[in-house]
């Protein structure tokens, strides 16, 4: 490390630590506190002391120092679709998950109305103690048939099902591979489960197929689990190869389909339509309501017999109140017209291709992105993610940035997310854009000198 290196570093821990101070001295006016009365002096947290919370000063801390404003939890003014409004400005917005721009559609909204009109907001019970609506069984019908499946059983969180079923299907005998890029609620449902966890390489079906051939006989039971499409990286799996191994290992196969139901297949049905897979051949199919569906919660497809047992054993299903009535009316409303306005599938995989070749053109490293509604822009290290999402917004773009630990340092990105609604102006004004602050961020002073340039 050089002479200088060291005395940027030691500048950055100095300021960084007077900026803490100073957050810890601030008191309230003088008067104020001659004001205050004894019941207005309440008992500090216990929470306010914990070691996760200098880590979060230190965020603050260093975002303070280098003028760069937090991208996280930005107020939206409304509805988010191609545009949104934050604080009165109307943007281009490129984070949002609605990819067939059902979210607000009118035959959604009507459904959902409907819905309240007869069931009320919520169904104020379990599925099991409460009883059903039929709003709910029509909804798990729906779903079925859309995966081609004998049954479905949707819960009211995505997140949830994936730890509820994992952590219940699999236990401390058992063996689940993941691909080292899926989502968190899969890793959270495995760490549940006890059973013995292996990550794979992501996309390395050698490596995954090793992983089976060492560890299965060892094992009362093996899951394999892979997205559709991967959300931070736009790309897929090869599902026929992913068959082959869990035939060979006796694994079973579960396909997260959060992000390609509505994105992948000729008619929106994911992954296996996309790669002519029969259905059957994958054992749990799960998904999400809350990206095309434009509603909230997850579901699991399959054989009868997975569902009847998920149904009657399930912790996140039985003992979770059902999903709201508008909520399951609005799903089921976009799954007919996701498959009735077929052009809104034709238009966003349009635009998705449309981006990835402009991205590549101007010399963006898009990673493994197929095109299709995601694709990441990786910027490599994350001050400079987080920077470049703020020049962004200032110029009229929304798009979230993706930085460590949710991804590796040195893998730090902007994640587009590409609708039907976006149109080819709007895609490359923002691909210019990107390009242009990107390079200006990359030239620019550097992290280390932004912080201790920076005055207290």
């Amino acid at each position: 490390m050089t002479s200088h290196s060291r005395i940027g570093a030691q500048q950055i821990v100095d300021k960084v630590r007077q900026a803490l101070t100073n957050a810890h001295t601030d008191a309230p006016h003088p008067a104020a506190a001659r004001e205050a009365s004894p019941a207005d002096q309440l008992p500090r947290s216990p929470f306010a002391d914990l070691p996760e919370q200098e880590v979060l000063k230190l965020h603050r801390a260093v975002g303070v120092l280098t003028g760069i404003s937090d991208p996280f939890h930005r107020l939206h003014d409304g509805r988010a679709s191609d545009t949104t409004t934050i604080g009165g400005r109307s943007v281009v917005n490129f984070s949002s998950y609605d990819y067939l721009g059902l979210n607000g559609h009118p035959g959604v909204a009507a459904a959902a109305k409907a819905a309240i009109d007869r069931f009320g907001t919520s169904v104020s019970a379990s599925r099991l103690s409460g009883g059903e609506r039929q709003v709910h069984r029509d909804l798990d019908e729906a779903l079925a048939r859309l995966h081609s499946c004998e049954s479905a059983l949707a819960f009211v969180s995505g997140h949830a099902t994936n730890v509820s079923v994992i952590g219940t299907l699999l236990g401390a005998e058992d063996l689940i591979v993941c691909d080292s890029f899926v989502h968190n609620s899969i890793m959270e449902g495995a760490r549940l489960s006890g059973a013995r966890r292996i990550l794979s390489p992501h996309g390395d079906l050698d490596a995954l197929e090793r992983a089976l051939r060492l560890n299965r006989a060892r094992h009362r039971r093996a899951l394999v689990v892979v997205e559709g499409l991967y959300s931070m990286d736009g790309d897929m799996p090869d599902l026929a190869t992913l068959i082959k191994l869990k035939r060979r290992y006796d694994a079973w196969l579960m396909v997260d389909e959060a992000h390609s139901i509505g994105v992948l297949g000729a008619n929106g049905r994911g992954i296996a339509e996309e790669q002519n897979i029969d259905p059957a051949d994958v054992d749990i199919w799960m998904g999400t309501l809350s990206k095309t569906l434009a509603a909230a919660g997850g579901y699991i497809a399959g054989a009868e017999p997975l569902v009847r047992l998920l149904k009657l054993t399930t912790p996140g299903f039985l003992f979770s109140v059902g999903l709201s009535p508008p909520v399951a009316a609005a799903a089921h409303a976009a799954i007919g017209l996701m498959q009735e306005e077929t052009w809104r599938l034709a238009r966003m995989r349009e635009n998705g291709r449309l981006f990835l070749a402009g991205a590549r053109a101007r010399g963006l490293d898009t990673g493994f992105s197929i095109g299709a509604a995601i694709t990441p822009v990786i910027v490599g290290n994350s001050p400079h993610a987080v920077l470049l999402s703020e020049r962004l917004l200032a110029r009229g773009y929304n798009v979230g940035p993706a930085i460590f630990p949710g991804v590796a340092e040195n893998q730090a990105r902007l994640r587009f997310f590409v609708t039907s609604q976006h149109t080819p102006k709007q895609i490359e004004d923002v691909l210019e854009a990107t390009a242009e602050e990107l390079q200006a961020v990359r030239s620019g002073p550097s992290f280390v000198s932004m912080v201790a340039g920076r005055q207290l």
